[in-house]
């Protein structure tokens, strides 16, 4: 019900501002400017992704919690399809989504909201899960259940000789 409602309602308000905008400077001067928020839109995106994408990267190597970079990201992603589109409103909204604390508010927002079910990471990062059978206590982020250097997996084999062929004539997606 709220898509369908922004569907709407955005168009009107795009509306309503050209024709209120167009009305107290002109046509041409309205047509540049929306123009120049688009030119100047995807500059500042194209800026602010570089930089939120070496964010992810250093979340990656650092083995921290890429939450951030990532949900960063695709609030650009959605500025720069703002800042895209024609209107006023779509360009407001799509310039605070490039500010990092517009940004933040924004998923501080959303993440009351959403409920982590599980987060793993490989080597020593965190390692949180919620509900029934999720490891508590104060070394929760150090628990990480898995084999062990002196594990030992007994196993039988059988040598194939490389001269053995299929009996098939293969599917076509391997050669034989």
């Amino acid at each position: 019900m709220w898509l369908f409602l922004a569907f709407v309602a955005v168009p009107l308000i795009e509306i309503a501002l050209f024709i209120q905008v167009g009305g107290l400077i002109g046509l041409w001067p309205t047509l540049m400017i929306v123009l120049l928020t688009a030119i100047l839109g995807t500059a500042l995106v194209r800026r602010e992704g570089l930089r939120a994408l070496s964010d992810l990267q250093n979340s990656f190597s650092q083995l921290q919690d890429p939450t951030r970079p990532l949900a960063h990201g695709a609030m650009i992603l959605f500025s720069g399809a703002l800042l895209l589109t024609p209107g006023f409103f779509t360009d407001a909204c799509g310039f605070a989504l490039l500010i990092p604390a517009v940004r933040d508010a924004v998923m501080r927002f959303i993440s009351t909201r959403i409920k982590v079910q599980r987060f793993e990471m490989g080597g020593q990062g965190p390692r949180t899960q919620a509900g029934p059978g999720a490891h508590q206590g104060p070394h929760a982020e150090r628990y990480r259940p898995g084999p062990r250097e002196d594990d030992v997996i007994e196993g039988d084999y059988t040598e194939v000789p490389p001269s053995k062929r299929a009996n098939h004539p293969g599917s076509g997606w391997t050669k034989h």
